[in-house]
């Protein structure tokens, strides 16, 4: 059997497991110059949401009745390209397919001894490289100054966290349970951790753990999260806008606070990025995250579903809050 997942219909709102189709697809057959790969992990990523919606973005929508698309590691099972052989490991943009044939200029193949395999849809891969650039290339920290990031306990934000640490700042996370608040502050060493869901006044609790002002914000999520933070910016803040998740399921557009004139009197920079601006860097991103991991400087933590015909609950689960770090599928 090769089992392929299709967007069955476009969500309004929150997805849910009805907007998805599981199928039998047809044997792949491999060409000249491609590889027959089978999936091991399959990533989920809340830009996905942005896809199944026929709005224009910045990557085209998913195709209604046809196979969801994301990051990959899989295995070469038939090799018909000469820089590849049966069993290495590569990772691309694939089909949330079992088995499928890929161009071998698409994937990248992976040295199986830098790091765990999974970690290139992690740490070393699209989350890890989006902390990276973004706060490094707009957010540019320096020691001493104070950094707020919102989903902190997810797969980019605890790199975030951890990168800001590295270079000397003040780090508040803010996260959903006190469990994640747990995480952050005891292993990852974030300063303090606000919890979104227990704390009614969020504007008082930024004041209370950001006593200095705010002067780079990771913005994550969006909505009245970022309203709060917003409002204790200091002069010359930079807010980098990476996600917006609170948003992607909301059928009507919000209205709140407008940020304009704070940044006018702060001299702040408001600046949204997507990681792919920062493509042909990428290589120098992994290096340094390596390096980092190596040295033990970075930790990760990954939260892991097994089996292939989860992968709609595991990406529901993202607007669900339920995953610490990177959110994967390992196929069984």
């Amino acid at each position: 059997m090769n089992k392929q997942i299709l967007l069955k219909s476009r969500p309004i709102g929150k997805p849910t497991i009805e907007n998805f189709e599981i199928v039998d697809a047809l044997p792949p057959l491999a060409n000249e110059g491609e590889l027959l790969v089978k999936a091991k992990y399959v990533s989920v990523d809340p830009y996905m949401r942005g896809r199944m919606s026929d709005a224009k973005s910045y990557v085209p929508p998913f195709e209604v009745g046809k196979a969801i698309e994301g990051g990959v590691v899989a295995e070469v099972i038939e090799s018909h390209h000469a820089n590849f052989k049966t069993g290495d490991m590569v990772v691309a943009p694939l089909q949330w397919q079992e088995i499928q044939a890929v161009a071998a200029d698409k994937v990248t193949k992976l040295d199986k001894k830098t790091a765990p395999l999974s970690y290139y849809l992690g740490i070393l891969g699209m989350p890890g490289l989006t902390a990276y650039f973004g706060l490094l290339e707009i957010g540019k920290p320096v020691a001493g100054e104070t950094v707020v990031v919102s989903g902190a306990a997810g797969a980019v934000g605890v790199v975030v966290g951890q990168i800001a640490r590295i270079k000397g700042c003040h780090v508040i996370g803010i996260a959903g349970s006190d469990e994640k608040k747990d995480y952050l502050i005891n292993k990852l060493k974030f300063d303090d951790v606000i919890n979104y869901h227990t704390t009614k006044n969020m504007e008082e609790a930024i004041t209370k753990s950001c006593p200095n002002g705010v002067d780079i914000y990771f913005d994550n999520v969006g909505g009245g999260i970022s309203d709060a933070v917003i409002a204790h910016i200091n002069k010359g803040a930079r807010i980098i806008l990476c996600g917006q998740i609170s948003l992607y399921n909301d059928t009507e557009i919000p209205v709140g606070p407008r940020p304009q004139s704070t940044l006018l009197k702060k001299s702040a920079l408001m600046q949204g990025f997507i990681v792919s601006n920062y493509a042909s860097r990428f290589p120098e991103g992994v290096r340094q995250l390596s390096q980092w991991l190596g040295k033990d400087k970075l930790s990760y933590q990954e939260t892991i579903i097994k089996g292939f015909e989860r992968l709609p609950e595991a990406f529901i689960g993202l607007f669900e809050g339920k995953n610490t770090g990177k959110l994967l599928v390992e196929m069984e």
